[in-house]
């Protein structure tokens, strides 16, 4: 557990492929935290192409929320997401006061921050 009496949610945004994932999993796993993703494209299983989806790797070094998790047939909004997000942070928040959320989509960022 971190010594931040708040919750606290760090979010690292920016274009596909600058280090986003590599700096979370750095930042997550100093601080015992998970992580959210912010970006539309990585929610899907069937896009995996051009998506800079972490690796087997990296999802296994950190409790990754949101990557390839649903179905491009399934409809998904970012109100959606909104909404699940906010109850993912009610629970992540309960085991430790930070989480970090990474991603590119700046309206599902906005959704989330605003």
């Amino acid at each position: 557990m971190s010594t931040i009496s708040k919750p606290l949610l760090i979010t690292i945004v920016g274009p596909t492929a600058i280090g986003k994932t590599a700096l979370s999993i750095r930042l997550a796993q100093h601080l015992n935290a998970e992580i959210i993703s912010c970006d539309w494209r990585q929610f899907y299983k069937e896009m995996s192409i051009g998506t800079a989806v972490p690796s087997p790797d990296e999802l296994a070094a950190v409790p990754h929320h949101f990557i390839q998790d649903r179905s491009v047939f399934e409809a998904y909004s970012v109100g959606q997401f909104e909404r699940d997000t906010l109850l993912k942070l009610k629970t992540l928040f309960q085991q430790n006061n930070i989480v970090v959320m990474v991603g590119g989509s700046g309206l599902y960022i906005d959704a989330v921050l605003k």
